[in-house]
This record gives C-alpha cells, sequence and structure tokens, in this order.
C-alpha cells in the first residue's frame, strides 16, 4: 500500500499548484489563523466560511485579543456558522495558548491535541499546513480519494481503516512540501473526487492509480454506511414583544445550543388555547396572540419543526431579557434556527 500512496505525492503537488482554489486562509502563513479556518471548516461549506472568517479575524486578530474577548462576544461573532461548540472549545483554546504558551501555538502534534477542540485531524492539518510537519490530516476528503484510489470497500467509518490510511500516508510526505500535499489531497477530495454526484475522474490527476476508476467502481467505492434517521423534535415558539423589545433568554451551559441566546418555547405543538395556558403559568400578560410562521430546522442528529405564536405583551414579563432590535442584531447571539423567526 505504501507503493500506490508513493505514486501519488508528485502527480497530486503539479495538479495543486496549477489548480488550487483562491482561498483567504491560503495566503497567510500565521498558524492561529490556519487554525480557526480549520476549526470553521469543520461540518461546514468553503462558501459558507469565507466572509465568516474575514470578519473573525478582523474583530480577533490574535490569540491574545481572542482569549481576553468575553464569551457572548465570540458566540456572537460566530453566529449563524453552527456548531457553537466550536467557537465555545475556540475561546477556551485561546485562553490556554494564551496562559501556557506565551500566546503562541504549540508546534507540535501531540501538544495540538491537547487544547479544546482540537482532535486528530485537526491537529494534523494545523501541524502540516502551518508548521510544514510530515503528519497526515485524514477527513472524509481523504478517505474517499484513498479508498478509491486502491479499491478498498471496507467501510470509510472504521476507525481501523483511517488509522491504517495515516500511517501509510505519513511515511511518504515529502519534506518541504508538507503543506501542500496536505491541502492537495483535501482540495482533489472537494473539488475532483466529490462527496456527492459522480466524481470529476476525466479531470483527475490520479486516474492513471487509480483502481476504483479503472475497474468501474466509483459508484461503489467509497463503502458508507447508511447514516440513522434524524430525530423530529416538535416546538412551540413564542416571540414575545413589548413595545419595541423582544424576550430572550439563554441556554443552558451544555447540551445542543449551549449558552445561545434563544426565543422561549415549550415543547409539542401547542394549541392557541394551550399557548394562552403557557403564557398565563410563565406570568405573561398579554393584549394579542395570534398563530404565526412554521419553520424547519436541520441539526446534524435532530429536527426541529417548529410552529410559533406572535404574542404582544402588556408588560415586560419578569424571568425574561427584553432586547431592542440593536441589541439583538449587536449584541445577543441566537441560533438560526430561532433567529429566523424574527
Amino acid at each position: 500500500m505504501e507503493q500506490n500512496f508513493q505514486t501519488i505525492v508528485s502527480p497530486l503537488l503539479s495538479w495543486y499548484a496549477q489548480s488550487a482554489r483562491d482561498l483567504p486562509w491560503r495566503k497567510t502563513s500565521d498558524p492561529y489563523a490556519i487554525w480557526v479556518s480549520e476549526i470553521m471548516l469543520q461540518q461546514t461549506r468553503v462558501e459558507a466560511v469565507k466572509e465568516y472568517y474575514l470578519r473573525f479575524l478582523e474583530q480577533f486578530p490574535t490569540v491574545t485579543t481572542l482569549a481576553d474577548a468575553p464569551e457572548d462576544a465570540v458566540l456572537k461573532r460566530w453566529e449563524g456558522l453552527g456548531y457553537y461548540s466550536r467557537a465555545r472549545n475556540l475561546h477556551k483554546a485561546a485562553q490556554v495558548i494564551r496562559d501556557e504558551y506565551q500566546s503562541r501555538l504549540p508546534a507540535s502534534f501531540s501538544e495540538l491535541k491537547k487544547l479544546p477542540g482540537i482532535g486528530e485531524y485537526t491537529a494534523g492539518a494545523i501541524s502540516s499546513i502551518a508548521f510544514g510537519l510530515p503528519v497526515p490530516a485524514v477527513d472524509g476528503n481523504v478517505l474517499r480519494v484513498l479508498s478509491r484510489v486502491l479499491a478498498d470497500r471496507r467501510p470509510i467509518t472504521d476507525p481501523a481503516v483511517k488509522k491504517e490510511y495515516g500511517k501509510n500516508l505519513k511515511s511518504v510526505y515529502p519534506i518541504g512540501a508538507c503543506s501542500e500535499f496536505t491541502q492537495s489531497l483535501m482540495e482533489l477530495g472537494a473539488m475532483v473526487c466529490v462527496p456527492n454526484g459522480a466524481p470529476g475522474c476525466g479531470n483527475c490527476p490520479l486516474s492513471f492509480c487509480c483502481l476504483a476508476y479503472q475497474n468501474a467502481l466509483t459508484e461503489e467505492i467509497p463503502n458508507v454506511p447508511e447514516k440513522k434517521k434524524r430525530k423530529i423534535e416538535k416546538k412551540t415558539v413564542f416571540l414575545l414583544t413589548c413595545g419595541k423589545k423582544t424576550a430572550i433568554q439563554k441556554r443552558p451551559d451544555t447540551g445542543l445550543l449551549a449558552k445561545l441566546w434563544e426565543l422561549p418555547s415549550a415543547a409539542g405543538y401547542l394549541s392557541e388555547q394551550e399557548a394562552k395556558d403557557w403564557l398565563a403559568e410563565h406570568g405573561i400578560a398579554f393584549c394579542s396572540i395570534q398563530k404565526s410562521v412554521s419553520k424547519t430546522h436541520i441539526f446534524t442528529h435532530i429536527e426541529w419543526h417548529m410552529h410559533s405564536f406572535l404574542v404582544q405583551c402588556t408588560e415586560e414579563s419578569p424571568g425574561f431579557f427584553w432586547a431592542d432590535q440593536t441589541a439583538l442584531s449587536e449584541q445577543y447571539a441566537l441560533p438560526t434556527a430561532l433567529k429566523q423567526f424574527l
């Protein structure tokens, strides 16, 4: 297998030099900026990340500025990007780097892995891209490319497959071009050997050695086991308004969307009478209530199916924080799932 991997190095580097996309994080050698990009790119499309990346670095240009910022400010800048645990871990890790590493990312795979939110893949990506170390970063793109090159029918979700690919990749990493090699594998998986639809084998620099292509197996490989169906949760969302202010509350410190602000809600679809009963239970005095829009939001493992009521309150009930439009826009981070009701 090592020989198979050796044959891909030179063609990939040549292809990447000519075909790499012009992306903002490829214009820097700053380990901090590269780390931010890698965290943002986890489970998120490149096009969605670009503007967030630039805005984030504008507000938090260094490890120290990020570490010193209030968590709410970090979450607000992350608002809309999703998977908010990434932002919380980024913030925690920045504080560790400030306090224990003199505000410099450690140039060590093992030390990077100790930081909050940095697993084996991200540590490998930072090690190779930012520090030029011969450490592979094996994600879904890389697994798909290599399983096709080898015509490997094993499930790519098998940890043993990932470990084996990483070990063999490490042995062929080109010293002096580690950053380019890591990114070339990622780029090929993102742009040619794509996750959805037919791969662009006619434009692939590895078609000469790809066993799946040569044996017409690209529709069968990679072997990706079917995902479990997402759980559906029904909710009733309350848009409580009083004058020009809207009621929000903070979510718990743990769990889905932890520590973000939200609109009040109740489990299940409530009828208008049930909604009035809910308002009474929470001591909310109102002068009007009307059924409003319905929305759906899809998370990785859960779908929220939401109905809503627009309620005009006669006073700002205690138990909620009442924010005006400026505060909602500039201060308080609401998840997209609920912000869409505004």
